[in-house]
């Protein structure tokens, strides 16, 4: 049995090093927890992968804790998720206090437009190879197109696109070869969840009570995203843009982008970009102290209910995946996400390109067109090197990220 000091120093030494998105994260994961020691074997491995790639959320967070769970049950899950998560979460929360600060001044944003431009070359790296993963025939083509004109000229919530495609997906499965669930070694204990989904929205009723308007609707918004957002990180980055820019108004689209660019230069999960969304609307409307509050909420609302989906559901792996229409559905539901993908990097790439969009209403449609004399030609350069760096001399995105920065402060300069 792995000690569990161990599995400590393992997951530790992952969250400190796990930089540059969801599928970096999980290639150092394999590579610790697969090449470098016998605790999981490659099928174990994917079949996990596969399971997180199932739950809403972020799936690189989930296949953490599954693996703790795997190796030494609850105490482990928690031990691995949360050693994922904290050292990103603390950098996160001082990046968000000294941008809600300084983020104005000059130099500062020379060195978040270095930062954007990298971001703009990695999401349409992501973007790139999701599709080829993805997109296998000409239905998925045609669900992805869709999802992509659904939330970019329709202004479609996410949940609804990804539901729709989940309906499709479902309806495209074989029935006949669904079998029930094999009892397994493991089983999930009612008490087990309730107590999860306890400890996950007990902040509401507290935040109601006591009059917090604004952090009880930040965890509410964010309880509702941690349900409906599957397909991993940047789908989730997809509807949250939609919802706190558009709808809510808690932050302008120029803070979003700098949020998402940020939360790319710190190890951890990408999604910690709501950790940042979060402290931004506390700091707004109460200060440094509301925005700490703000922050904690978030991460709590954000991260439990992973805790609860691998919990819940991990004793029964291996059965899940074998049935054809959940495959059928999550193929589907991943065909969509491209679509979603593809919107996130065509709206964060306009709002770094340019200065300026235009709103178009042509009846239920509407999108946004950039105006060319606003185009930022500082930029341009940032992204060739960025593309240069990632695509051509394949380096990492620490590196990249670092590079894009100084290069952006540098031009900056009289």
């Amino acid at each position: 049995m792995t000690p569990l000091s161990t599995l400590a120093h393992v997951f530790g030494r992952i969250g400190v090093l796990s930089f540059g998105g969801p599928a970096a994260q999980i290639a150092l994961m394999h590579r610790e927890l697969v090449e470098d020691r016998p605790w999981l074997s490659d099928q174990q491995f994917l079949r996990a992968l596969s399971f997180c790639m199932l739950l809403p959320g972020p799936e690189a967070m989930q296949l953490a804790t599954y693996a703790g769970w795997r190796l030494r049950g609850v105490a482990g899950g928690l031990i691995a998720g949360g050693l994922f998560v904290l050292p990103g979460a603390v950098v996160i929360a001082l990046l968000a206090l000294l941008y809600a600060e300084f983020g104005a001044r000059p130099e500062t944003e020379a060195l978040l437009l270095g930062v954007k431009a990298c971001v703009v070359v990695i999401v349409a790296q992501a973007l790139v190879r999701l599709s080829a993963k993805a997109l296998k025939g000409a239905p998925d083509y045609i669900v992805a197109s869709l999802s992509f004109l659904g939330i970019f000229a329709l202004g479609l919530p996410f949940p609804l696109i990804i539901g729709l495609a989940a309906l499709w997906g479902a309806t495209r499965g074989t029935p006949a070869h669904d079998t029930p669930p094999e009892p397994t070694g493991r089983k999930t204990r009612p008490a087990t969840l309730g107590l999860w989904a306890a400890l996950w929205l007990a902040p509401l009723p507290v935040l109601w009570i006591t009059g917090q308007q604004l952090l009880f609707d930040l965890a509410a918004f964010f309880a509702k995203l941690a349900v409906v957002t599957f397909g991993g990180a940047y789908a989730v980055l997809a509807y949250m843009a939609q919802e706190v820019v558009e709808t809510r108004g808690w932050l302008d689209a120029t803070q979003m982008v700098d949020a998402l660019g940020l939360a790319e230069t710190t190890p951890g999960p990408l999604i910690l970009v709501t950790q940042f969304v979060g402290q931004l609307a506390g700091h707004a409307q109460g200060g440094p102290w509301l925005a700490l509050a703000a922050g904690v909420l978030t991460l709590w609302m954000t991260f439990v209910p992973c805790f609860l989906w691998i919990f819940a559901g991990a004793p029964y792996v291996d059965n899940l995946l074998a049935r054809p229409r959940l495959q059928s559905a999550l193929a589907a539901i991943t065909a969509a996400v491209v679509g979603v993908i593809l919107n996130l990097s065509l709206w964060f790439a306009l709002h770094v390109l340019f200065a300026a969009l235009t709103p178009i209403a042509l009846g239920p449609i509407g999108f946004a067109v950039p105006e060319p004399a606003t185009l930022r030609r500082d930029v341009l350069p940032l992204i060739a090197l960025a593309a240069l760096l990632l695509l051509g001399a394949k380096r990492g995105v620490p590196l990249t990220l670092l590079t894009c920065a100084a290069s952006g402060w540098a031009l900056s300069l009289p």
